[in-house]
C-alpha cells in the first residue's frame, strides 16, 4: 500500500505548476511514506509535503491539506487526514489492511526480500584475524556483524561474496612458528621460552600433535640457538627467529606450515559452530614478494608510482595518504626493501578491484580507525571510487558474569575464546546479543542475563513468543487437517490488540529495507523485540482456542504470519527459532 501512495502523491507532485523536474526528483528523493507508530494516527503517513514546501517556498500546511483532498478522492483510502505542521495520515480500507496476513503467508520466506540490489555485487570481508591463535571474543562480535550484513544484504537482491584475509605471511607467523618449534624441543631448550613468543595453552597442544605426527629429529645445536639473546623483549624473538632459520630451515618450514594449517583448522571450526561461512579464503601469501616483479604486490606499487601517488624517498617508497585525511604519509617499501603491512593491504585491495566489486566492504576492529584513510588514499589511487568502500568498525565487547567483568589478556594466552563463549550460551544467544548493539558501540555482555528465561532477556522473550506460536498451531493441528488460508474474517472487534499486531507485522520489509541501506542489523533486533511485546500482548489478552469454528481459522491463519516474521527475521541474523521452549 506504501507503494500506491507513493504513485498517489507522485501524481500530485507532477501537478504543481511551474514545478521544475530538477526540484521534483529532490523531493522524491528526501521525502519518506511509511506505516505510523501508533495505530490512532492511522495506517500510513508521509512527510511529503514538508519537503516540498521548502522547494515550493510554501506553507507545509496548506500543501498538506491540498494533497489531503486528492488522495481522499482518489478513493483508495478509508480515511486521510492532514496532520501537524503537514504530515499527512492515511487509515487503509479494512480488506487492504488485512491483506497484509495473506501477503506474509503466500510469501513466506520470501517476505520482506527484495531485489534492490539486482545485478550489483557486494563483497564484505570481515574477521580476518591472524592465524595466530584461537578466535577471541572480539573476532566473535566481528563475525555475528558481517554475517548478518551478508544475509540481509542477500535478502535485498545483492551478490555478495563474504571473504576471510588470511594473514599467513609476515613476521606474526614467525613468532607462531618459533613459539611451536620451542615446545617441541623444550627439553633441549632446558626450559627457555621467550618473551614475547605465544604463550597460550594452544601452543602445547600443537607442539604435542606434531610429536604424534612427525618425527621429530634433536636440533643440531639448541644451545647456541638461545645463547647470548638480546634482552629487549622485541629483539630477542627477532634474533631467535634469524637464528633459526638459518641453522634449523628444514624443520622451520615443516613446523611453520603444520601450525598455520592447525590454527586455521580451529578457526574454521569455531566459525562453522557460530554458523559462519565464507565464500572465499584469501591468502596474503599469495600476494607474492616485492622482489618478484610479476607478482601482485609489485603490480600494485607500480600502479601508485604510475599515478604519482608514490613517490621513492631515501631509498624508501612512500605513499602520499596525507592528502586524504591521513597525519602523514606512508611506507610501502623499507629501505632494505622489505614491504611494509600496509603494502599487502593495498595489494590486496586492488586484487579486490581488479575483481570487479561495485562495492567493498571491510569490518575492522575500533583499533584500526587510523588506518581507513590510509585504504582510501590507496584504493582512489588505484582509480577505484572510495566512495564505493565502505568499513564498519567494530567495538570490543567486555564479558560479564555473575556481576563480575572476565579479564582477559591475549598477550598471556589466558583469554575467553569464541568457542568458551558458544559452550556457555550457545551460538544463537551469542549471535543475538554481539547484534543488540550498533556496531560501533561498546558492548557489555551479561552472560547471566543472556542465559536467563526471563521477559529481561530479550533474546529469551522473542524466541518465547515464536515458541507460543508453534504451540497455539500445534494444538490446532491435533483437531484439525489442515491449516487454514483465510483472515478476511477478522475484524477490528475480534481479538484485542489484534489489528496493532498486524499493524507491526505491515513494519517488516520497511525494517529490512533501512537495515539494509545503512548496514545496521540491530535494526530487525529492536523490531523483533518491539513485535515479540506485540504479540505477548495479544496472547494474554485473548483465549485463542475457545472461539468460534471461524474466528479460530482466521486468527492461525494470522498467527501463522506471525510466525513468518519472526522466523525471517531471526534467520537474517543467522538464528534458528524455537519451537518448543
Amino acid at each position: 500500500m506504501i507503494r500506491i501512495l507513493d504513485e498517489e502523491i507522485d501524481k500530485f507532485l507532477s501537478s504543481i505548476p511551474h514545478l521544475q523536474r530538477k526540484s521534483l526528483n529532490q523531493i522524491k528523493s528526501k521525502y519518506s511514506s511509511t506505516f505510523t507508530d501508533k495505530l490512532s494516527k492511522g495506517h500510513l503517513t508521509t512527510n511529503v509535503c514538508m519537503i516540498a514546501a521548502s522547494q515550493l517556498k510554501r506553507n507545509p500546511k496548506e500543501l498538506a491539506n491540498e494533497l489531503q483532498k486528492e488522495l481522499a478522492n482518489s478513493n483508495k483510502f478509508e480515511k486521510v487526514e492532514s496532520a501537524g505542521p503537514g504530515f499527512i495520515n492515511i487509515t487503509l480500507k479494512r480488506e487492504d489492511f488485512v491483506s497484509t496476513i495473506e501477503n506474509i503467508n503466500v510469501q513466506s520466506l520470501n517476505f520482506g526480500s527484495s531485489d534492490h540490489g539486482k545485478d550489483k555485487s557486494i563483497q564484505i570481508e570481515f574477521v580476518s584475524a591472524n592465524p595466530t591463535g584461537p578466535l577471541h571474543v572480539g573476532h566473535g562480535r566481528g563475525a555475528a556483524y558481517g554475517d548478518a550484513i551478508a544475509r540481509i544484504l542477500k535478502s535485498s537482491g545483492y551478490n555478495v561474496q563474504k571473504e576471510y584475509y588470511i594473514n599467513d605471511a609476515g613476521r606474526q607467523i614467525d613468532i607462531l612458528t618459533a613459539s611451536v618449534l620451542i615446545r617441541i624441543f623444550e627439553e633441549e631448550f632446558l626450559g627457555y621460552f621467550p618473551k614475547n613468543a605465544y604463550k597460550g595453552s594452544y601452543i602445547k597442544d600443537i607442539a604435542e600433535l606434531f610429536k604424534k605426527k612427525h618425527n621429530a629429529n634433536s636440533l643440531e645445536d639448541s644451545k647456541a640457538l638461545i645463547e647470548n639473546l638480546p634482552q629487549e623483549e622485541e629483539k630477542e624473538i627477532d634474533e631467535l627467529i634469524l637464528r633459526i632459520k638459518n641453522k634449523e630451515n628444514t624443520i622451520w618450514g615443516i613446523v611453520k606450515s603444520f601450525a598455520l594449517n592447525e590454527v586455521l583448522q580451529t578457526i574454521k571450526t569455531d566459525l562453522e559452530n557460530f554458523n559462519v561461512s565464507f565464500d572465499n579464503w584469501f591468502s596474503e601469501s599469495s600476494l607474492g614478494d616485492i622482489s618478484n616483479n610479476d607478482s601482485k604486490i609489485s603490480a600494485a606499487i607500480l600502479s601508485l608510482k604510475n599515478t604519482g601517488l608514490a613517490y621513492e624517498e631515501n631509498g624508501a617508497i612512500w605513499l602520499n595518504t596525507s592528502h586524504a585525511g591521513d597525519d602523514k604519509n606512508r611506507v610501502l617499501i623499507r629501505d632494505d626493501k622489505r614491504a611494509t603491512y600496509f603494502a599487502s593491504d593495498v595489494a590486496y585491495h586492488k586484487d579486490k578491484i581488479d575483481r570487479g566489486f561495485d562495492k567493498l566492504i571491510n569490518v575492522w576492529g575500533a583499533d584500526h580507525h587510523g588506518y581507513i584513510k590510509r585504504i582510501e588514499a590507496s584504493i582512489n589511487g588505484l582509480g577505484f571510487d572510495e566512495e564505493k568502500l565502505y568499513v564498519q568498525l567494530v567495538q570490543f565487547a567486555n564479558l560479564f558474569k555473575h556481576g563480575k567483568k572476565i579479564k582477559m589478556s591475549t598477550r598471556s594466552g589466558e583469554f575467553f575464546s569464541l568457542a568458551d563463549l558458544i559452550d556457555e550460551i550457545g551460538t544463537d544467544a551469542a549471535r543475538f546479543y554481539y547484534l543488540s548493539k550498533q556496531a560501533d558501540q561498546h558492548l557489555d555482555f551479561d552472560l547471566d542475563l543472556a542465559k536467563a528465561d526471563s521477559k529481561e532477556n530479550i533474546f529469551y522473550y522473542i524466541q518465547y513468543a515464536h515458541a507460543r506460536i508453534c504451540s497455539l498451531h500445534k494444538k490446532y493441528m491435533d483437531e484439525n487437517s489442515s491449516m487454514p488460508n483465510k483472515a478476511d474474517s477478522i475484524t477490528s472487534e475480534s481479538y484485542k490488540n489484534c489489528d496493532a499486531l498486524i499493524h507491526e507485522m505491515s513494519k517488516y520489509p520497511i525494517v529490512v529495507s533501512r537495515a539494509s541501506t545503512s548496514l545496521q542489523p540491530h535494526l530487525i533486533i529492536f523490531y523483533l523485540k518491539d513485535f515479540a511485546h506485540c504479540f505477548h500482548s495479544f496472547y494474554n489478552d485473548n483465549q485463542v482456542l475457545t472461539e468460534s469454528k471461524q474466528n479460530i481459522e482466521a486468527i492461525i491463519y494470522c498467527l501463522n504470519a506471525a510466525k513468518i516474521i519472526l522466523s525471517n527475521g531471526l534467520a537474517l541474523l543467522g538464528i534458528k527459532p524455537i519451537e518448543k521452549m
